[in-house]
């Protein structure tokens, strides 16, 4: 009878030592994107909101981003090529008039970089030595040049229109 019971403690122990903690990944998302901000090309310290915005991806039909009024925006980079070229359309008139729409592009190339981040996570992508080129309706960036983008904290470029 001692023998079983303490057989059944040495497994009952076995199971108990072999559970592991539940993995969750707590970072979402885990690959960034990039964080634009808007501001007064007048006044550099003055957020300035895009009236109707929308955005699309160069060679795509489908719009990825169309909001009435927004001073931010948080787009996504294409992780599988060292190039992503967005077209932000901005429309100014009271009436939303088609004719009224102003185009801008904005070219971001980077070097895409695997990094794992844990098993429940997996793996996530940075993006080292991106630069940025913009015309049209965007009169300056903040930045031509970031180090990398590992997070989505804060703005990464601030536009001036």
């Amino acid at each position: 009878m001692k023998k079983s019971f303490i057989a059944f403690l040495v497994l009952l122990s076995i199971g108990q030592s072999s559970c592991e903690k539940d993995d969750f990944c707590t970072l979402n998302p885990v690959t960034p994107n990039l964080v634009l901000r808007f501001y007064d090309n007048d006044d550099k310290d003055e957020l300035k909101n895009v009236t109707r915005l929308s955005v699309i991806l160069r060679n795509e039909n489908d719009t990825l981003i169309n909001v009435t009024s927004t001073d931010s925006i948080a787009i996504p980079l294409n992780t599988n090529a060292m190039e992503t070229v967005y077209t932000l359309i901005k429309n100014e008139s009271e009436d939303g008039n088609e004719a009224a729409n102003e185009e801008a592009t904005l070219t971001i190339t980077y070097e895409p970089e695997d990094d794992y981040v844990s098993r429940s996570c997996g793996f996530r992508v940075i993006f080292n030595n991106v630069n940025f080129t913009s015309s049209g309706w965007i009169d300056e960036l903040s930045t031509e040049e970031l180090e990398s983008i590992k997070t989505q904290e804060n703005a990464h470029v601030n536009i001036f229109h």
